[in-house]
């Protein structure tokens, strides 16, 4: 096993208008229970979703501990330079707790309605990797100026600061091996999900990540590997799979859990898991999460870093 980084745990919320209270209180768990993340993904144009930047915001505000993260926001929607000045503002406003990642756009249609530009698979990958560039330079330029003239993406002698008080982690929504490579290259770590990314998939996108860190002249390991683990613990004694679970999901005993995230850490080198629940007990299934199944991986991973 190469060397990895210790793991990361943490809870997505879904940020719907009709669950406002839910986000509180499940932020308020993973804050109280110790998790190291707070995640929400990021579809503005959806009618029944909040924003999803002024919902973390507001998450931020009720929390202590947790750092906060866009999975992933919408960078067709979310100019670079204003997004990397609201992640500063955000970084300091919360004492050094926030996480972005980052997105190239799927869903076109809705994106063009909200007025975003319709781009092909070679236009979103070029304006995604100028606004790396982008972002990385404004908070690295936090107390002068920047400019970048790119083909997608223009800042003319902007003066970014207040800073970041802590190095922001970036990452990235990656699926595509140049998307991958360009992850390798620029960016702290990859989210991706266990539908569309199964167990068997991940070294493919390790073997990317790592070509990139390579050209880059970075270690492989410094970038975190990130895996939305949609699904259910199974919280009753000898229960069955509910009818409802699609097949990526993930469905066990806690035991089974620890099993499964301590094969996915050792076996595929995912070193971040974003509990999504599905079904069940949602708010009782975080705090299993966080004061069983996630103590439980640390414990047995300890003799396994290096």
């Amino acid at each position: 096993m190469t060397d990895t980084l210790p793991p990361l745990f943490g809870i997505n919320i879904h940020p719907g208008g009709d669950s406002v209270q839910d986000a509180f209180e499940r932020a308020a768990v993973a804050d109280r229970t110790g998790l190291d993340l707070v995640a929400a993904q990021d579809h503005p144009y959806n009618r029944g979703m909040l924003d999803t930047w002024t919902l973390l915001s507001a998450l931020a505000a009720r929390t202590e501990h947790v750092h906060v993260l866009t999975n992933v926001a919408n960078l067709p929607l979310r100019p670079p330079a204003m997004l990397a000045k609201q992640a500063a503002s955000l970084d300091v406003i919360s004492g050094g707790r926030v996480d972005l990642g980052v997105g190239a756009g799927a869903f076109w249609d809705p994106i063009h309605a909200y007025g975003g530009e319709v781009r092909t698979p070679g236009e979103a990958y070029a304006a995604f990797e100028e606004a790396l560039h982008i972002l990385r330079g404004m908070w690295n330029n936090a107390d002068g100026s920047f400019t970048y003239q790119g083909t997608y993406y223009r800042v003319n002698g902007a003066r970014p600061g207040p800073g970041p008080v802590h190095p922001i982690r970036l990452w990235t929504g990656a699926i595509g091996p140049r998307m991958l490579r360009l992850t390798g290259r620029m960016a702290d770590g990859l989210l991706i999900s266990r539908p569309y990314v199964p167990p068997e998939r991940l070294p493919e996108f390790n073997a990317r990540i790592d070509e990139g860190a390579a050209q880059a002249g970075r270690s492989p390991s410094a970038i975190r590997r990130g895996y939305n683990l949609m699904g259910m613990i199974d919280l009753r004694p000898n229960g069955t799979r509910p009818a409802g679970l699609t097949a990526g999901n993930l469905y066990g005993t806690v035991d089974q859990w620890v099993d499964e995230l301590v094969g996915y850490y050792r076996d595929y080198r995912q070193d971040t898991f974003l509990f999504w629940p599905v079904a069940g007990d949602e708010l009782r299934q975080i705090e299993v999460f966080a004061q069983e199944v996630a103590p439980a991986v640390r414990e047995a991973l300890t003799p396994a870093r290096r």
